[in-house]
């Protein structure tokens, strides 16, 4: 699947179609029918905020996923990123972020923007919701 050029940050996600359509892109890349386990997919964005590349970056159990900061942010390297989109789904139906969620995303915004890539949303999605860290203060 083709994925759609963003034209800003997602600023609430869900605000114009084209967010929608990188929420409906990410949504698929995360939540797969029948699988209980934890999923990470990063989309890398160019200055102007359109899509350069998508990669899932991470698998992990029903209840824990590991994503390593270095695997994230090198390819954002590699393809000269200035702007990242994070997802990732919460099996267990709970669309917020648990506070390793928040932390774990604050210590990569930090070391991105010392990188000058723009750490633009983390969405954490259910199979009925999705949740905008930065649209809920956490980002």
């Amino acid at each position: 699947m083709n994925a759609p050029s963003i034209s800003s940050a997602i600023r609430p996600v869900g605000s114009s179609v084209r967010d929608m359509a990188m929420v409906d892109f990410l949504r698929e890349m995360v939540i797969q029918p029948g699988d209980r386990s934890e999923r990470f997919h990063a989309v890398f964005l160019d200055q102007d905020h359109s899509f350069i590349e998508s990669a899932p970056l991470g698998h992990g159990g029903s209840g824990s996923l590991t994503v390593r900061m270095r695997q994230v942010l090198g390819k954002a390297l590699v393809l000269d990123a200035n702007g990242l989109l994070l997802a990732h789904n919460h099996p267990s139906g709970q669309c917020r972020p648990s506070q390793r969620d928040i932390e774990a995303t604050s210590r990569l915004k930090k070391v991105a923007k010392a990188l000058d890539i723009a750490l633009l949303d983390h969405l954490i999605f259910t199979q009925d919701a999705v949740y905008s860290m930065r649209a809920g203060g956490k980002l």
